[in-house]
């Protein structure tokens, strides 16, 4: 089955690209984003505007409501459930986003344990992490899986509790663990990076552009709803930070400033999950390049890989 990716850092224009793409290619387009699937998070999570999506199918984007439970194994199933219907339908699907593990669970149909042990593993760490603390299981990960440790975020408690409990459930680290098949689909796996300096600063304007667009509204009238940094959703990059500010722990400008470090960061890390599969082409966009300097970039690796 014919599949293509289009995944990278955050800001390097992957979502215009793959609405070209899907144009000029017969293609759907499938979100690769752990937040898109939210309905009503639209400014922080970067969609693309309807009006930009109107002549393009998505999918796996606003599928739930923010406050309900979607798990990466949920979305690895439905996902290869659209791949399969495309491909039958002689349509290329085109997963586009910047969400590793998402993204790996696809191309490499992950295998996924039992709910039932990995809730009470889940149960076991959330424990200990409310007795000792977060930095203490983040310590464990360390020890035993520093690679894994080394890409996410040392506050990513969601992510570290999972990898800690793989790693009980295997005995193999997460970024080690074998539960994957290789070569699922006739893969075409394009990259797409930025010079860093060139990749902080649109980053900086992005979320200055956000912020003009109704971010903080937007986030706010889901925390009036009573939505807090324990729902998942509000996880999400700006929303948590925007949290911090509604419950007057920091200024607007220190809350601006910090969600640009933590962006910056994110892209970094994405880059380090990422740059592990080398099965992705890696295409060099400069900011100043308009969507169709990258398609003709992105061109060339595709017929490279469809002689």
């Amino acid at each position: 089955m014919k599949l293509l990716a289009i995944i990278g850092p955050t800001a390097t224009g992957k979502s215009e690209l793959a609405v070209l793409a899907a144009q000029r290619l017969n293609g759907e387009i499938i979100s690769c984003d752990s937040m898109q699937i939210y309905r009503g998070l639209d400014i922080g999570t970067g969609k693309l505007p309807r009006e930009s999506r109107r002549h393009i199918p998505h999918h796996m984007l606003d599928i739930i409501e923010v406050g309900d439970e979607y798990s990466v194994a949920q979305y690895a199933s439905d996902t290869k459930a659209i791949i399969t219907a495309m491909n039958k339908q002689k349509r290329l699907p085109v997963l586009a986003g910047g969400s590793g593990l998402f993204y790996q669970a696809v191309v490499d149909d992950y295998f996924f344990f039992p709910m039932e042990k990995k809730a009470r593993l889940r149960l076991k760490w959330s424990y200990i992490i409310k007795e000792k603390g977060l930095d203490h299981a983040y310590k464990k990960l360390v020890e035993i899986d520093p690679l894994y440790a080394s890409i996410i975020s040392h506050t990513d408690q969601k992510r570290i509790i999972r990898a800690l409990e793989v790693f009980e459930l295997t005995g193999e680290a997460f970024s080690k663990q074998q539960n994957k098949k290789d070569n699922v689909y006739d893969l075409v796996a394009v990259g797409l990076e930025m010079e860093r300096s060139q990749l902080y600063e649109k980053i900086d304007r992005r979320i200055d552009q956000m912020f003009s667009s109704g971010l903080l509204e937007e986030a706010t009238s889901f925390l009036k709803a009573g939505f807090d940094l324990g729902n998942n959703a509000m996880q999400a990059l700006g929303y948590k930070q925007i949290w911090h500010y509604w419950k007057g722990l920091t200024t607007y400008d220190g809350m601006v400033k910090a969600i640009k470090k933590e962006t910056r960061n994110y892209a970094k890390r994405q880059m380090t999950w990422f740059k592990k599969d080398r099965r992705i082409r890696w295409l060099k966009v400069l900011d100043s390049d308009n969507v169709e300097d990258v398609y003709e970039k992105f061109y060339y690796i595709w017929k490279d890989k469809n002689k």
